[in-house]
């Protein structure tokens, strides 16, 4: 399930009730954010651990600041709530794809 995240107490309770979360950045007026949205969820299909949150900058000013997001779409990593990796703008999907079977691959402790 992939949810919508409206607010900065939304996106850091999500950072800390999921071990593995990963937070999408858009904006509405970007095409590339929009075409690669999609993909990103149909990957994450195989990786049922990662949980998956989007948050539209456009709306959620603040959040800008908070993680740095200097483009768009930017793609944030976190395990337990540490930032992990971050893809922006152009994201690969071969290499983050071989990132996240490391992620799952890696044993809870």
């Amino acid at each position: 399930m992939n949810k919508e995240l409206s607010s900065i107490e939304e996106i850091d309770a999500f950072i800390q009730n999921n071990r593995l979360s990963m937070l999408y950045f858009s904006q509405e007026n970007c095409s590339v954010c929009h075409s690669v949205y999609p993909k990103l969820k149909d990957l994450l299909t195989k990786f049922p651990s990662i949980k998956l949150a989007h948050v539209d900058t456009s709306t959620v000013e603040e959040v800008v600041g908070k993680f740095l997001i200097f483009s768009a779409p930017t793609i944030i990593m976190f395990i337990d709530q540490r930032e992990t990796f971050r893809e922006g703008r152009f994201v690969q999907f071969g290499p983050l794809a071989a990132r996240l079977q490391q992620i799952s691959d890696f044993p809870v402790v």
